[in-house]
């Protein structure tokens, strides 16, 4: 049905919130990238099996339902499992977007109980059917624990306990392909309120007083941008939102449009309607097939109800929204070279100004903001520029969606106030290191960003604090890295990266990451030497100093700043051949040990190059001329006998 009006909208908000408050039992199975990939997608079809026979059944549920019913004491009774029977209780199973608890997936949660069943099986789907949706008891083995301490409910676990997700809020706690699931919960109520009660100028000015920044790793003010697009001349504007999201370990974008696209859409519409546009591109890379699907389905629902097309609610606003699927290159992440992209150019970077504001997509004025930014709009509209502005520090209000990942014992997404420190998100959230190993350092913002170490554990997350640390926030990738970790090695890695995906344009970025490499490269193989530093130095500064676009100028980031926080790593490997992390496979000398060798022989029939040698029930030698350090004696050796040496 189309909605014609604000009345209608209300309407419609007011029956699908009924209807799912009259679900009394929700399961919310989470059908994110990382889940589905786990197996939640036969999950889901197999509760939808188990209970396609009961939406009018009698089903017993604990206490946390007689709670919403009278005053209990909820975590008494539902840690004992009591029962409480009698209640007509239609049961709806839900594809829900990415909970964010990625460690421990496939994840299901059961509402109104608000537990979290994790690493879920596909067997394990009759005995939660049984015991739980049927009779109200909590299967513990299902439970997250930590130090000991096991918890039923999803909001006191640690990982969420310590979060204030907001833009994703919904995330795991509706349904991501029915468009009535997000009316339900207030959806597009801040996109009526700006086209019946502002005027366009108001929602501008709203926003600049939000000091909403981009998400996408610039930090630029948002408010700002759109200004600079609704004063231009030109009246034919364009809104482009950039799903590309290339940064290795990165997922916090494809999330919300997996999870919660609606969102993202009512907050581009926000900004159309603020600067005068009618047309929408959201740029997307074709690794995320999933996301596309939904986003696609979203349009198609939010076309069908009159809230995407031609005399929206009514009035004369139209607007129309499309998806251009990227083909990967990392490049695309830049403005320019995204829109030229779209416009079926090759991804390249072009000199400005003019600026994408002036002439961006079509030679156009073009709002170009990332997923997570559009994503907090609607939320600023609903509450207000001043309550925005309470979250976090005055500079960088907000919160910031991060992509936990690495040597960290909960990995996942996560969303926190700016201003944070790192030491609550990989302590507090994150749980420590894993293996209780000890803590090295975090790469944060990707390719395009720096190392933070042991020192900067107390640092604020924030775009200004991490630019005086040498790093930026990025789009909100952070790997841990603990003790065992070469920062060498990641510094290769990294411009391994962004080596590969230059666009070639610029002569500073094409050839200087190139030689880049390859000095690393040498060092990693132990045919380094001192001047190779001096050179890294050299040429990461030329490169930051000239390259074409944003990308390029910060494709050294990584290398300068391992090369200045672990400099003496980098001396070790080009002075003494060694490498501490024992991750460089050049460097490394495998050693039997005389006194646990018991001279079997097995290292030596599973060398490939012959380069052991003994007599039987004797210790056995390695040759290291000859070795190729591939490890296969190690793993042979069922004494242990055999170690590296750094």
């Amino acid at each position: 049905m189309r909605i014609q009006n604000r009345e209608e909208l209300d309407q419609i908000r007011d029956m699908a919130a009924a209807k799912v408050s009259s679900t009394k039992c929700r399961i919310l199975i989470c059908a994110g990238t990382g889940c589905l990939a786990g197996g939640s997608g036969e999950i889901y079809e197999k509760m939808c099996e188990l209970t396609k026979d009961c939406k009018d059944v009698d089903v017993e549920f604990g206490a946390e339902i007689a709670h919403s019913e009278r005053d209990t004491d909820v975590n008494a009774d539902v840690d004992k499992g009591e029962a409480v029977s009698g209640i007509e209780i239609p049961v709806a199973v839900k594809r829900s977007g990415c909970h964010g608890f990625c460690e421990m997936g496939p994840l299901m949660r059961i509402e109104p109980l608000g537990i979290l069943y994790t690493k879920v099986k596909l067997e394990d789907c009759e005995e939660i059917f049984e015991r739980t949706i049927k009779h109200g008891n909590i299967i513990h083995h299902l439970l997250y624990k930590q130090d000991g301490i096991e918890y039923p409910k999803q909001e006191e676990i640690p990982f969420y306990e310590k979060q204030t997700r907001l833009v994703l809020k919904n995330c795991g706690h509706i349904d991501a392909e029915h468009i009535e699931e997000y009316i339900a919960v207030g959806g597009y109520q801040s996109f009526a309120k700006v086209l019946f009660e502002q005027t366009p100028n108001d929602v501008i000015e709203t926003i600049l007083e939000s000091n909403l920044r981009g998400r996408g790793g610039g930090g630029f003010q948002t408010g700002y941008k759109w200004k600079q697009v609704a004063r231009q001349q030109e009246k034919i504007r364009y809104i482009v939102c950039n799903g590309d999201e290339g940064d290795p370990g990165a997922f916090m974008d494809r999330s919300i449009m997996e999870g919660d696209p609606h969102k993202m859409i009512e907050g581009m519409l926000i900004a159309a309607y603020a600067v005068g546009a009618q047309e929408g591109y959201i740029y997307v890379r074709a690794e995320y097939p999933l996301a596309i699907s939904r986003l696609r389905l979203a349009i198609s629902q939010a076309e069908d109800r009159g809230l995407l097309g031609e005399h929206i609610l009514g009035t004369d606003f139209s607007f129309h929204l499309h998806i251009n699927r990227g083909a990967g290159a990392f490049v695309c992440g830049e403005g320019s070279a995204l829109t030229a992209s779209i416009e079926g150019k090759r991804g390249m970077p072009r000199v400005k100004p003019p600026r994408t504001v002036e002439q961006g997509l079509f030679a156009k004025p073009t709002v170009l903001n990332n997923v997570e930014t559009f994503a907090n709009v609607p939320m600023i509209i609903e509450k207000g520029a001043k309550w925005y502005r309470s979250i976090g520090p005055e500079n960088s209000p907000g919160t910031k969606a991060f992509a936990l990942t690495g040597s960290v014992k909960n990995t996942g997404l996560i969303e926190v106030p700016m201003g944070t420190s790192l030491r609550e998100v990989i302590y507090d959230i994150g749980g420590g290191i894993k293996g209780d190993a000890k803590f090295k350092a975090v790469q944060i913002g990707g390719p395009s960003g720096g190392c933070l170490i042991t020192p900067h554990l107390d640092v604020s997350l924030d775009f200004d604090s991490l630019k005086k640390m040498g790093a930026m926030i990025g789009s909100g990738g952070l790997v841990v890295m603990d003790d065992k970790t070469c920062m060498v090695e990641v510094a290769r890695f990294f411009m391994n990266f962004t080596q590969n995906e230059s666009c070639g344009k610029c002569v500073p970025c094409r050839e200087g990451t190139k030689r880049m490499l390859e000095i690393l490269e040498r060092i990693v193989a132990g045919k380094g030497t001192r001047e190779d530093l001096d050179l890294l130095d050299e040429l990461a500064s030329t490169i930051t100093d000239t390259a074409l676009c944003g990308l390029g100028k910060s494709a050294a980031l990584p290398v300068m700043s391992t090369l200045r926080l672990f400099r003496k790593e980098y001396e070790e490997h080009v002075v003494d051949k060694k490498c501490a992390a024992k991750n460089c496979t050049a460097l490394r000398r495998f050693v039997i040990s005389p006194e646990r060798c018991k001279g079997c022989s097995k290292c030596a029939r599973n060398c490939p190059v012959g380069a052991i040698s003994g007599q039987i029930k004797k210790p056995y030698v390695i040759d290291d001329s000859i070795c190729i350090k591939c490890g296969a004696c190690e793993s042979a050796c069922a004494f242990h006998a055999i170690h590296i040496e750094a």
